[in-house]
């Protein structure tokens, strides 16, 4: 395989939707430049698939309605001109959230130690309502031209609270971890006549330790999954999913308005506990993926210069800093990122205010 075609674009929030979640020309300007600039496989930031599934940024995108499938289709056919595929990652934030206008539920009454709001405990058929609006969007992509969808089951948004056993003390059926991503890979491929489903997994968490993880490769195994890529952690300890070699907190307190509400102390035991950036650092993770299934891995996490990909095991590749450092990277012959890991285009993301960008340098 060539390296540029087993590297995807991994999904990253953009910013860059209207306030109901329709794509902007901005949006759709970003996904295009991917295309033309090389990207084969491309996933969108995560998309909600209701409103009380939002996250507290006012410009994500959503897959809710079926008045949004002209704009996507925008989107789809912008990237479709270059012979690229796109895929919408679909997700559900559960107790991930804050100032959304909207109730904000969970698996039970247990907050989050970074978002600190207590959530309404989903009542079983909800949860059965919450795997119809999974499916629903998943239909509306199909629609709208995507070549299949991302379930976000990583970073402790609701699909991945059910597995973690710290969170999940339910007493109905959905106690069982994988309950409610069975039925909904089930339900998609029921009503969207085998749409094709990635899927995003963390194999570690830093609020509890994962057994679980090789049970999950397992089941997944005995699914109709095409894809999984291989992520860390939740969003509790949110750097820890990507990392970096320092900690931006005057730019963290001066523009994060969670941040802005905790006190030294609330912030110490969250930022603290910060994982220094090392090169491929979710590799373990794939390799032990890898080891208990036959569906292509995908590894997220480190990765910044051809080399590092060449020599990669793995089926795919998954990036996305070193895209938003340099657009046209992967035009360039034995690429190696300028990516400095400086956490500004994560971090700045947060404020509401500012779309996607890099700001190193700027």
């Amino acid at each position: 395989m060539n390296i540029v075609d087993k590297i995807i674009r991994s999904a990253t929030y953009e910013g860059m939707a209207d306030e109901l979640g329709n794509p902007t020309d901005e949006y759709i300007k970003l996904y295009e430049s991917l295309a033309r600039k090389g990207v084969k496989h491309i996933i969108t930031g995560f998309m909600f698939v209701s409103n009380e599934g939002r996250a507290m940024h006012k410009n994500q995108a959503g897959l809710d309605t079926l008045d949004k499938i002209g704009n996507f289709k925008k989107v789809t056919e912008a990237v479709h001109k270059y012979d690229a595929k796109i895929y919408a990652q679909i997700a559900h934030t559960g107790r991930q959230t804050t100032n959304t206008g909207y109730d904000i539920v969970g698996i039970s009454n247990k907050k989050s130690p970074y978002f600190c709001e207590i959530p309404r405990i989903l009542k079983t058929e909800e949860i059965y309502n919450i795997i119809d609006e999974f499916a629903n969007s998943a239909c509306i992509a199909k629609q709208a031209g995507f070549d299949g969808i991302q379930l976000h089951a990583a970073h402790g948004y609701l699909i991945h609270q059910f597995m973690l056993k710290v969170i999940n003390n339910r007493d109905d059926e959905f106690r069982e971890p994988f309950k409610f991503l069975e039925l909904i890979i089930r339900k998609i491929h029921e009503k969207c006549n085998d749409f094709p489903i990635w899927i995003k997994v963390s194999g570690g968490v830093d609020i509890e330790k994962y057994e679980g993880f090789i049970d999950l490769i397992k089941f997944l195994d005995t699914q109709k999954i095409e894809l999984i890529e291989v992520s860390y952690g939740t969003m509790d300890y949110a750097l820890n999913i990507f990392r970096g070699n320092k900690l931006p907190f005057k730019t963290i307190l001066k523009h994060n308005p969670i941040a802005a509400k905790k006190n030294w102390l609330q912030l110490a035991k969250i930022y603290l506990k910060l994982k220094k950036y090392t090169p491929q650092y979710n590799l373990e993770y794939a390799h032990i993926a890898k080891q208990h299934t036959i569906i292509p891995i995908s590894v997220v996490g480190g990765f910044r210069s051809y080399e590092e990909i060449e020599n990669c095991k793995m089926d795919y590749v998954s990036i996305c800093r070193p895209l938003i450092c340099e657009p046209d990277l992967l035009l360039k012959e034995n690429f190696k990122s300028k990516c400095t890991n400086c956490n500004l285009c994560a971090v700045m993301v947060d404020s509401n205010s500012n779309k996607l960008r890099c700001y190193h340098g700027r």
